[in-house]
């Protein structure tokens, strides 16, 4: 992709802002709990988790379990959604779903679907960009920033160390 026909929305430290502002909120929503669950969509969600599972570490004694969800972003139900943990050690649990960016809500919902099959404490989500397209009532709880965008720009997110960086093409 071509750097000069992007346009940066956020660079990295206003990133790491958003980051450590998201981590503070996730933490005052559970600030009773011993366990908080970050589930990072595979991809750029994980990427996310993990940086928010960082901060959370720093800021809270509470045990923050990170879960990798797995799915085909394009067709979920095709191949099925799973975790990198046993449903046991989520259950009833206060669980964060974690993708980097909102668009139509369908890898969203897919993944808040699958942890439904479950009783949790609680479910809430967590996204870097909420860029409101929704084809599903489905919300982002915690954001990072949210942008009106036309159906043909893209957002990218871009995860490099020291360089991260949010782009609208």
């Amino acid at each position: 992709m071509n750097i000069s026909s992007q346009n940066i929305i956020l660079n990295h430290e206003q990133i790491k802002h958003k980051i450590r502002r998201i981590a503070y909120q996730i933490y005052e929503s559970n600030v009773d709990e011993d366990k908080i669950v970050i589930a990072g969509i595979d991809g750029g969600g994980l990427k996310f988790a993990r940086k928010i599972q960082s901060v959370l570490q720093e800021i809270t004694s509470a045990e923050i379990v990170l879960c990798k969800m797995m799915m085909d972003k394009k067709n979920p139900l095709k191949s099925g959604i799973s975790t990198s943990i046993p449903e046991a050690d989520y259950a009833r649990e206060s669980v964060v779903l974690v993708d980097d960016v909102l668009n139509s809500g369908t890898t969203l919902i897919y993944g808040v679907q699958h942890f439904l099959k479950t009783p949790l404490k609680r479910l809430k989500t967590a996204v870097l960009v909420n860029r409101n397209h929704k084809k599903y009532p489905v919300k982002a709880d915690f954001k990072g920033i949210s942008l009106s965008t036309s159906l043909q720009e893209h957002v990218e997110v871009v995860f490099k160390s020291k360089q991260d960086a949010v782009y609208l093409n």
